[in-house]
C-alpha cells in the first residue's frame, strides 16, 4: 500500500488515489510467469511445482519497487520453483478469490494448492529465494513422509479441483421455482446430459467451484445442476439446445447465459463478481465513540466521513436528506470496501480540527486512509454529483491528500445517538445563571 504526501500516491485495493501506470510490471522476456483467470488453474492449480505468486497493481509504488527483486528471484529459482505474478487491479476477481486486500500480496502455493500460505519474508531477491527454498524443503519432506497435500475431505477430483458433490444443488421440474426463482440468492445453473463428454469434463470443475463459492460468498451465490434429459420441461422452458449450458438466475430478472470459461477458477471468479454485484451496501454509522471510528477506519481500505450541520440548522428533514445522499453513494461504491461514517458539527471538534474542517463549511466530507494517516477533502458540492466527482477523481489519481493532524486518529467524544427528531432550543429553565454577576452586567450595559 503506497500512500505518500502530496497528490502522488494513495494506494488501496480496488481504489487508488493515483494511477501510476496502466501497464503490467512484467513482460514475456522476464522469468516471471504472468498469470490471469484464463491460465491460473492450468499453470498453478494443476501443477506439481511449488509456486510463489505476487498479486500486484501497476500503480502501486511498493509493487514497482518489488518488481526488479521479484524478477531476480524468478531468474535465480528458474527450474526449481515457479515464480508468477497476477495484475490483481485488472483481474480483481482472482485477487478476491485469495483474499487479497492490499498490494503487493505474495502467496505460496505448495502441496495443497487450495490453501496457499501467506509469504512473510522480506522483499529483497535474496529473502525471496531463501523463503522459496525453505518452502521447497518442507514440501519435499512432506512427500518423503507420505503427505500429498490433498484436500481435507480426501476426495480427489480431476482438473486440479476438489469439492463436495453435495454443494451442487440438484434441481428438478418440481423444485426449480421454489429453490431458484423464489430465492433471494444468485444462482449459476448447469443444464447437462449424462452422456455428454463436455458435461463429464465440466463436472469436477463445477463441483470444486460449488464448494469454494459456497464458502467465499457465505452461500449467497449457489451452483445447481439440472439433468435436462430427465427434466425436459425445464430444458424447454429455458431454450436449452446444447450441453452443457450454464445460466445465471437473479430474483425478478430474466436469466442470462454464462459466457465465461469452464475451469474452477473461471467459474469461481465469475461467481465472486456476481456476489459483489449483489452484496448490500456498507452500513452508514454515526460516530458515537472512539471504537466506532477506530474499527471502521482500520477495518476498511478508506473511511468516508461526513460532518453534517447541527440539527438546529437543518432539522430532521434536512439531515435525513444529507444522510440519504450518503447512503446512495455508499450503494454506488459498495464494491470498494470502504467504511461510511457521519457526525454532527461540533460533536467531535478534535476530529474536525485534524481534518481542517472545523468552524464553517458544513456539510463537509473527508476520505481517510488510516494506515497512512492521509486524507482528502471534498471541495465540491455535498450532492450525489459532487461526491461522485470527488470519489472518482480520487480513484484516478487527481485528488490531493494531506496528513491527518497529529499523525493519528484523534480523540473521540462519547455522545448519544441522534434520535431522528428535530432539534430543540434550550429553554430559560436550562440556562444556569448562578455564576453570573448581575451587578457587573448592569454596569457593563450602562
Amino acid at each position: 500500500m503506497c500512500l505518500e504526501s502530496g497528490s502522488r500516491k494513495f494506494c488501496v485495493l480496488a481504489c487508488s488515489l493515483t494511477v501510476l501506470s496502466v501497464h503490467g510490471l512484467y513482460s514475456a522476456s522476464d522469468d516471471v510467469v504472468e498469470l490471469n483467470p484464463s491460465n491460473f488453474n492450468r499453470e498453478v492449480m494443476q501443477s506439481d511445482s511449488l509456486w510463489l505468486v505476487e498479486f500486484y497493481a501497476p500503480w502501486c509504488g511498493h509493487c514497482k519497487n518489488l518488481a526488479p527483486e521479484w524478477k531476480k528471484a524468478a531468474t535465480a529459482l528458474k527450474g526449481i520453483v515457479k515464480v508468477g505474478a497476477v495484475d490483481a487491479d485488472q483481474h480483481n476477481s482472482l485477487g478476491g478469490q485469495y483474499g487479497v486486500r492490499g498490494f503487493p500480496t505474495i502467496k505460496i502455493f505448495g502441496a495443497n494448492k487450495h490453501k496457499p500460505e501467506d509469504y512473510q519474508g522480506g522483499r529483497s531477491s535474496q529473502a525471496i529465494v531463501d523463503s522459496a527454498l525453505n518452502a521447497l524443503r518442507s514440501l519435499v519432506k512432506d512427500r518423503l513422509g507420505g503427505k500429498t497435500g490433498g484436500s481435507d475431505s480426501g476426495r480427489q477430483v480431476s482438473g486440479g479441483g476438489a469439492g463436495n458433490k453435495k454443494d451442487v444443488v440438484e434441481l428438478t421440474d418440481d423444485n426449480f421455482d421454489s429453490t431458484v426463482l423464489d430465492s433471494g440468492d444468485v444462482w449459476m445453473v448447469e443444464f447437462f446430459a449424462p452422456w455428454c463428454g463436455h458435461c463429464k469434463n465440466l463436472e469436477p470443475e463445477w463441483t470444486a467451484a460449488a464448494s469454494e463459492v459456497k464458502e467465499q460468498t457465505k452461500g449467497k451465490v449457489k451452483l445447481g445442476a439440472v439433468d435436462a434429459t430427465v427434466h425436459q420441461g425445464l430444458a424447454s422452458r429455458y431454450g436449452i439446445r446444447g450441453f452443457p449450458t450454464i445460466k445465471i438466475f437473479r430474483k425478478g430478472e430474466e436469466p442470462e447465459d454464462y459466457q465465461g470459461g469452464r475451469t474452477r477458477t473461471d467459474i469461481v471468479a465469475h461467481a465472486l463478481d456476481l456476489y459483489s454485484d449483489n452484496i448490500p451496501p456498507p452500513e452508514l454509522r454515526e460516530i458515537l465513540s472512539e471504537d466506532i471510528l477506530k474499527k471502521t477506519c482500520e477495518d476498511y481500505q478508506l473511511c468516508i466521513i461526513s460532518v453534517l450541520p447541527h440539527i438546529l440548522d437543518t432539522g430532521a428533514s434536512g439531515r435525513n436528506s444529507y444522510l440519504e445522499v450518503m447512503r446512495t453513494m455508499a450503494e454506488k461504491y459498495k464494491k470498494k470496501m470502504w467504511g461510511w461514517l457521519w457526525t454532527e458539527a461540533g460533536a467531535q471538534m478534535e476530529l474536525e480540527s485534524s481534518l481542517g474542517i472545523g468552524g464553517f463549511g458544513y456539510p463537509a466530507m473527508a476520505a481517510i486512509n488510516a494506515r497512512k494517516m492521509k486524507f482528502a477533502l471534498l471541495r465540491g458540492s455535498f450532492s450525489e454529483t459532487g461526491i461522485h466527482e470527488f470519489l472518482r477523481e480520487l480513484s484516478v489519481g487527481r485528488g490531493s491528500t494531506a496528513t491527518v493532524g497529529g499523525g493519528a486518529l484523534p480523540k473521540i467524544n462519547t455522545v448519544e445517538p441522534w434520535d431522528g427528531k428535530d432539534g430543540v432550543l434550550p429553554t430559560e429553565d436550562d440556562i444556569d445563571l448562578s455564576d453570573v454577576d448581575l451587578d457587573e452586567l448592569e454596569k457593563t450595559e450602562l
